[in-house]
């Protein structure tokens, strides 16, 4: 069974009252490798980020990263997904909804499970689902600076 993310994007109406703009089952997934399905939720650009606009901020085509913004994405990784090392210049906060899955740090494996949360900076990392089960994560991707190592050398985003 597919997985369907439904979201639910408040706004206001011509008179400034709170309502419901978007109520809705995410149809703008994207497979971005073999296995792995990011549901599009919402994206930002800037700080502060602007409240007052009116499109649907899930459906701007984004990749990895949005540069001086945010991507907000549910991500399902099902079991055997296909392989793929890489670094972000982000900050991501992670969510594990449901499901099991863990994260190679450089040859060190981090076991997340439903409701554990992470906080990642910059590393570089490889999503593994060796389960029977998809693992769903919520991730918030933060727009940062590439890190930089203790002796000076400055870790770019790759893969």
């Amino acid at each position: 069974m597919a997985l369907k993310v439904r979201r639910v994007i408040t706004g206001h109406d011509a008179n400034g009252k709170a309502i419901a703009k978007i109520d809705e089952v995410v149809s703008n997934i994207r497979e971005g490798r073999p296995g792995a399905l990011a549901h599009a939720i919402w994206t930002t650009e800037g700080f502060p980020a602007n409240n007052d606009a009116q499109e649907d901020a899930g459906a701007r085509p984004v990749q990895t990263t949005l540069p001086g913004g945010t991507i907000f994405r549910v991500i399902e990784f099902k079991p055997g997904v296909q392989a793929r090392n890489h670094r972000t210049d982000s900050i991501d906060y992670i969510v594990c909804m449901a499901g099991e899955i863990d994260m190679d740090l450089d040859g060190t494996v981090v076991h997340l499970k439903a409701g554990d949360v992470m906080v990642q900076r910059g590393t570089i990392h490889n999503w593994i689902n060796n389960g029977k089960e998809s693992c769903i994560l919520a991730v918030i991707l933060i727009d940062a600076k590439p890190v930089t190592a203790e002796n000076g050398k400055v870790l770019n985003a790759v893969g």
